[in-house]
């Protein structure tokens, strides 16, 4: 695996946390055993990085804990030889990475299967996409790595239909618009993604009204392209966060996480190419906030 640095005067070690789904303490282990190289040459994790300087991962450190089966309930929507439909709770982490190397969704797909593609690794087996850990909702995974491969080219491709509903702080006066705003890492925090012409990507996301309350909208997004947690910067951007979301708006939040669903997906089988759509309902968290709120 290789990647092109895009930034200047950052460690290795911590440009890599931000940039792939390694811990920093795994980094440093990773360049240790020399698994890691800078254009080429072993390196230290002290060393700092420039613009076009090449990283290569040349191998993983294997690490117990990230692929352990975990007997942890799943919520399957639907399952075949191919695939396996999630309906992931808020607050599950999809893969092991960055401290979480338990209690993932993975970790709970290898209890409750053996068969997962391995196209990505021991570190995220069967994840084609990903959604935030506090953000609920339909997860696709593939079973083996043909299904794996077709489905990365159908997201690719903008073959596969997601449709996410997210509850906004603030009342929406349009009943459709679309933002076009590149984003790419805060500047001033690592953490946290933001719109920026700085080493940036190109997103849009497409917004519907689905209902009005006194000081909250309700919305349902759709994704024509796939940013870290683009919604919920977009929607920040445009003065109307999600409600709960701790990063993005500075109002007081539960643990639940943000007010964010991936409801909806529609998507062709790889194998046997039946055209499927899935649609669930609300978490009660949610559901239960929505009914205390007053409707314009």
């Amino acid at each position: 695996m290789e990647i092109i640095v895009k930034e200047n005067n950052l460690r290795i070690d911590k440009y890599l946390s931000e940039h792939t789904d390694y811990s920093r303490s795994l980094i440093a282990k990773m360049i240790n055993e020399e698994c890691i190289l800078l254009n080429g040459k072993p390196t230290k994790a002290n060393a700092k990085v420039k613009e076009q300087d090449v990283i290569t991962i040349v191998k993983e450190l294997e690490i117990k804990m990230d692929s352990q089966p975990e007997n942890i309930p799943l919520d399957i929507v639907f399952e075949d030889d191919n695939v396996i439909l999630v309906n992931k709770p808020s607050g599950m982490v999809v893969h092991p990475g960055n401290g979480n190397y338990t209690h993932t969704l993975v970790n709970a797909l290898l209890y409750h299967t053996n068969n997962l593609s391995d196209c990505n690794g021991s570190f995220r087996p069967g994840i084609v996409h990903r959604i935030d850990k506090d953000t609920s909702g339909l997860i696709l995974v593939a079973k083996n790595n043909q299904a794996h491969e077709i489905l990365a080219h159908d997201f690719q491709e903008k073959k596969v239909k997601r449709t996410y509903i997210a509850l906004v702080k603030g009342v929406l006066k349009h009943n459709h618009i679309t933002i076009d705003a590149p984003i790419g890492r805060n500047l001033n925090d690592r953490k946290k993604m933001a719109v920026t012409d700085k080493n940036s990507k190109h997103a849009v996301t497409h917004v519907t009204v689905l209902k009005r309350f006194k000081d909250y909208t309700l919305i349902s997004c759709e994704l024509e392209t796939g940013r870290t947690h683009q919604i919920r910067v977009h929607l920040a951007y445009i003065g109307y966060p999600i409600v709960n979301d701790p990063v993005y708006q500075k109002n007081k939040t539960t643990s639940f996480g943000q007010f964010l669903h991936s409801s909806e997906i529609s998507f062709t089988e790889p194998i046997t190419k039946e055209n499927l759509h899935f649609q669930v309902p609300l978490p009660k968290e949610f559901q239960d906030f929505l009914d205390g709120l007053e409707e314009l």
